[in-house]
């Protein structure tokens, strides 16, 4: 353990700050498509009974409006998060009829390019810009590649605690600067050492075969309707998934925040020649938000992101420009086809020693050298992480993947042991030890044990994953609701569709004008 680490964990080892640390929050999004009884891509509507997608704070779609988004409050005990989770699915399963959530990242048989549904947000400007945001996703990348689903992760440390590392760290600067470079410092280790996760966690190493609808690829066929390749851990965040020439040049630095935001503002400012040619309009209609590298900065996609709660009508960038960073957001965590909530407690307990470990150990800048290594990485360990001797790069030097996770995992235990210590309980330590068990034997990992399923009950890909949705479904129905529970989110979906209504009612100006003074709010921030 380095000496810089070793500091810190005595700091908040003491009994004025220990207790903090059982205040971090945690907050998951887990999206999951809709199919229908024969295990293909729902064409029905949003169903009216989940509320509305606009409005509704728990139950919303992402990109097409049969890939619904589950959205957990930011809680203290992560045990509470899932518990929430849980909740929600219970309430979607009261409500989906014959339908069913598809139990994997990567997406069931998917019906033409063209009849994947977008997500429908009615009629009011703000509505409107979320749907034509969504067709120039389609024009960009395709709809197909759009219908990947995920579990993002996000994380805070307690408020309380910066200004006793700000102190120790002898930092000049406001409070608010010194969050946000250590959020920052956090996001390049993660930088460093993501590729363990997509390991440990990674659970896509096969997909329908139709999903890359006949373009070329590195993959093997497992069978007629499946391919995969043997040692990969996620394929959901291989280069199969967004390749994107206009994000090819946009690889933001995380070496501060001015310079993250920066990157990000120019981006959605600077037009790319092949969107221009597009355009934004066809015969009359919007079919982009603009003809720039990104129409919004969450267009820009990656494996974390720094975060901050937006005010109503608030851009990302704006709010993390005003108020800096509040919290991080985890986006590369396939979802567990084995869980019927597709994360589990010992995946997020791991996942906040994980984080704090990131957060705490010393992060200098990263050169270019660095972030080249960085996503070579990640990307051998998705598509190979399973390989036996696997190497990658540490230092500029060629090390065995399985003795660089084993000694990270010797340096995350000791802030698992601090947390077990903060919250007087032994669940981190046990959440490492089912990681090192992982190291050791890489059968235990979920990618192993998709294709191991697999090869067991003689599946595909989506015949796999269908039983897997049915068998969550049948967990979900034979648990509803509490009477109690099921009323409050029915309160909650009928208050979500008021609100559409009302927003609808009362819109007032051009959706035109608005779009354009949704561009102009990120041209007028400057640095």
């Amino acid at each position: 353990m380095s000496e810089f680490l070793n500091r810190r964990l005595t700091l908040l080892g003491e009994p004025a700050t220990l207790s903090l640390l059982a205040q971090c929050l945690h907050g998951i999004e887990r999206e999951c498509l809709r199919v229908n009884h024969e295990g293909r891509l729902a064409q029905t509507p949003h169903p009216e009974a989940l509320g509305s997608a606009l409005t509704n704070e728990q139950v919303t779609t992402d990109y097409s409006e049969s890939l619904l988004e589950f959205i957990t409050p930011a809680l203290k005990d992560p045990a509470q998060t899932l518990h929430s989770l849980e909740q929600i699915h219970r309430f979607v399963y009261s409500k989906l009829g014959s339908e069913y959530l598809w139990s994997p990242s990567m997406p069931c048989p998917l019906p033409a390019e063209e009849d994947i549904p977008l997500a429908y947000y009615g009629t009011s400007n703000i509505g409107r810009l979320k749907y034509v945001y969504r067709q120039g996703l389609s024009l960009r990348y395709g709809r197909t590649m759009q219908c990947i689903a995920g579990i993002h992760y996000n994380f805070s440390l307690p408020e309380q605690l910066w200004p006793v590392l700000k102190q120790a760290d002898g930092y000049v600067g406001t409070d608010r600067d010194y969050q946000s470079s250590a959020y920052i410092a956090l996001i390049r280790n993660f930088r460093r050492y993501s590729w363990l996760l997509m390991y440990l966690f990674g659970a896509s190493p096969a997909l329908d075969a139709g999903f890359l609808r006949g373009r070329a690829h590195q993959l093997e066929q497992l069978d007629a309707q499946t391919l995969y390749l043997p040692y990969a851990t996620s394929l959901r965040m291989s280069d199969l998934g967004y390749q994107s020439n206009a994000q090819a040049g946009l690889t933001p630095c995380y070496n501060d925040l001015a310079s993250y935001t920066d990157s990000l503002r120019k981006a959605v400012a600077t037009p790319y020649p092949p969107y221009v040619q597009v355009g934004t309009h066809k015969d009359g209609e919007w079919v982009q938000l603009n003809t720039n590298i990104l129409q919004i900065e969450n267009e820009y996609y990656s494996n974390i992101r720094p975060k901050r709660v937006t005010y109503s009508g608030e851009r990302p960038i704006q709010a993390l420009m005003a108020r800096g960073v509040q919290y991080i957001e985890v986006r590369c965590l396939d979802i567990n086809p084995f869980v019927p909530t597709g994360v589990d407690l010992t995946e997020s307990r791991f996942l906040d020693a994980f984080l704090l470990f990131c957060a705490l150990e010393s992060s200098p800048q990263i050169d270019s050298n660095e972030c080249a290594a960085c996503t070579d990485n990640f990307l051998s360990t998705v598509k190979e992480g399973r390989r036996p001797g696997l190497q990658l790069q540490r230092n500029g030097e060629a090390v065995e993947l399985k003795a660089w996770a084993g000694d990270l995992l010797e340096r995350i235990d000791a802030v698992a042991a601090l947390l077990d210590r903060s919250t007087g309980t032994d669940e981190h330590a046990q959440a490492m030890a089912a990681q090192r068990a992982k190291v050791s034997d890489p059968s235990l990992t979920p990618s192993a044990q998709v294709l191991a399923k697999m090869a067991e009950q003689k599946q595909s890909f989506a015949e796999f994953s269908f039983s897997q949705s049915q068998a969550h479904a049948e967990y979900f129905r034979q648990q509803p609701l509490s009477a109690q529970d099921q009323a409050h989110f029915e309160q909650q979906a009928r208050d979500s569709l008021a609100a559409q209504a009302t927003l609808e009612a009362e819109e007032v100006g051009d959706f035109d004008v608005f779009v354009g003074s949704y561009q102009a709010s990120i041209l007028a921030i400057s640095n």
